[in-house]
């Protein structure tokens, strides 16, 4: 009959079975067909298609320095000591080792006159132990849910891989973009001195009033203000940057060097397909693993409607001297000798049929969570295809716009050339002037703006389709000065020491699967 029963768990375990949900996407995306796009895989390390080695060392230096990536890898070992948990709870519990050593001295005079020897010893070594059998499952759904919720802290790691190096990328770009701003405020304010210059030579002259030196000076100051307002953004972006490496503010200022134009970006941008995508991402993966843990933990309530079997027992050596405590060998050898084994064996049957109602009510709150993760799952490939789109299309249309934008920088560096040289010969008023320099101003930044807009959208739409973190796979995921802390307060067993993929951790003993 006992060894039936490994066959008999195996065979009911109750709960829900997990199927992926249905989704419906797209064979291809809406802008498939556009010569910038590609439909090869998705560049791991797609941060090097921008040709820029500071670019490259500074996503290098967040992967190793961010302190928030620090904490997701952290949570991978927190999730797989829960594991270990889980799985020590299907084994015996309370196997508890028993010595005992008791000396009793007896009264002469109470009812226990009719013992000879009123002083005497009791000794005992052996161990007890508790098994809940676990025949409907309960342990081994814990165990399940456990080991997905592992595997979903590793896909939370992989997702913060991909959005710090989009963070990182993004950040970049701001930095550059105000930089180039601050570029061209500076040379509007060359042209604008120029320009206020000539109004007042034409004013003492008498060619013209003081009204062009107050309207040329109003221009130059006003393009002037603009600056510390740049620098302002400039260095809160230089620290946000500094705080994405796990660094004080400052630190990135050295490695950034001279000011620089915005990345260029590549000639074509691979993209694959939607079904790439919803292999690639981790958040998708992370939701899948969840529901998976959720579905087991509705088998978990499950359980709890049906009759729990506890074996129990324990099993040791008992002897007994005279006179309190032992005064030679004979009564230890005694202990271990033929004849001292004492053993009690037992098992009882628990249902809590009085608790039905709420047990029953629990097993409905486990089920609504596991619906959540189901629609919650659905929401998250809806809404990554949405953002593979989203910035699919911004990466495009503001190319596209970058390239009328340069064509009307082009066309206003002109238009100021000749309002001054019209001015300057008298052949137009100051107004003019003040037009074509206030419209070249206004170009110039809508190209910055633009060209910073569409390499954002181009890191959104790398970010959104899951690139970055295959380039850290098999790199422990904590750093040293993490794991040595951890290992001088406690033993683990030599799970610091390997990567985070599930493969490679060393696992105790687990059951069956099935």
């Amino acid at each position: 009959m006992v060894g039936l029963l490994p066959l008999l768990a195996a065979s009911c375990l109750v709960g829900p079975d997990y199927v992926r949900p249905k989704i419906v996407l797209n064979a291809s995306w809406s802008e498939a067909q556009d010569a910038r796009l590609g439909t090869d895989p998705v560049d791991v390390v797609w941060w090097r298609s921008f040709n820029d080695p500071i670019l490259d060392q500074l996503i290098e230096a967040a992967y190793h320095q961010n302190l928030s990536l620090q904490i997701a890898g952290l949570r991978i070992y927190e999730a797989r000591a829960q594991l270990g948990v889980a799985i020590g709870r299907w084994w015996p519990s309370n196997v508890d080792p028993i010595a005992t050593g008791t000396a009793v001295g007896l009264s002469e005079h109470g009812p226990n006159q009719a013992i000879a020897d009123k002083r005497f010893g009791q000794y005992q070594v052996g161990f007890d132990a508790v098994w809940e059998l676990d025949i409907w499952g309960k342990y081994r759904h814990g165990i399940r849910a456990a080991d997905a919720e592992w595997m979903a802290t590793v896909a939370d790691y992989d997702d913060a891989l991909v959005s710090l190096s989009a963070e990182v990328a993004r950040t970049y770009v701001l930095i550059r973009m105000f930089e180039v701003l601050i570029a061209q405020a500076r040379g509007n304010v060359a042209i604008q001195e120029e320009g206020l210059q000539i109004a007042e030579a034409r004013f003492k002259n008498g060619a013209t009033s003081e009204l062009d030196v107050t309207q040329a000076r109003n221009l130059l100051e006003t393009t002037r203000a603009t600056i510390p307002d740049l620098q302002m953004g400039q260095t809160q972006a230089e620290n946000a940057l500094s705080t994405l490496l796990g660094q004080p503010t400052g630190h990135v200022r050295a490695v950034l060097g001279n000011p620089a134009d915005i990345p260029l970006p590549p000639v074509k941008v691979a993209v694959s397909v939607p079904a790439e995508m919803m292999r690639r991402r981790p958040d998708i993966r992370a939701a899948e693993l969840r529901a998976i843990a959720q579905c087991n933990r509705v088998g978990v309530a499950k359980s709890e409607l049906y009759p729990s079997f506890v074996l129990f027992g324990s099993v040791g050596t008992q002897t007994s001297s005279n006179g309190g405590m032992p005064s030679n060998n004979s009564t230890l050898s005694n202990l271990f000798g033929p004849g001292s084994l004492v053993y009690t064996a037992g098992g009882s049957l628990f249902w809590p049929i009085l608790q039905y109602k709420r047990i029953r009510n629990n097993v409905r709150v486990e089920d609504a969570r596991f619906q959540q993760t189901l629609v919650g799952y659905v929401d998250t490939v809806l809404r990554a295809a949405q953002e593979v789109e989203d910035g699919m299309t911004g990466y495009l249309r503001q190319q596209e716009a970058a390239t009328f934008e340069q064509n009307a920088v082009a066309a206003a560096e002109t238009g100021v050339k000749i309002a001054l040289i019209q001015y300057r010969e008298g052949a137009v008023d100051y107004t003019r002037v003040l037009d074509t320099q206030r419209s070249l101003l206004d170009s110039q930044q809508r190209l910055a703006n633009t060209r910073a807009a569409s390499i954002t959208n181009l890191i959104a739409l790398y970010k959104a389709l899951g690139g970055g973190w295959e380039s850290r796979q098999g790199d422990p995921v904590i750093n040293d000065h993490n794991r040595i802390e951890m290992e001088s307060r406690t033993s683990w067993g030599g799970y610091l020491e390997t990567p985070h993929e599930s493969t490679t951790f060393k696992t105790e003993s687990a059951p069956s699967r099935r």
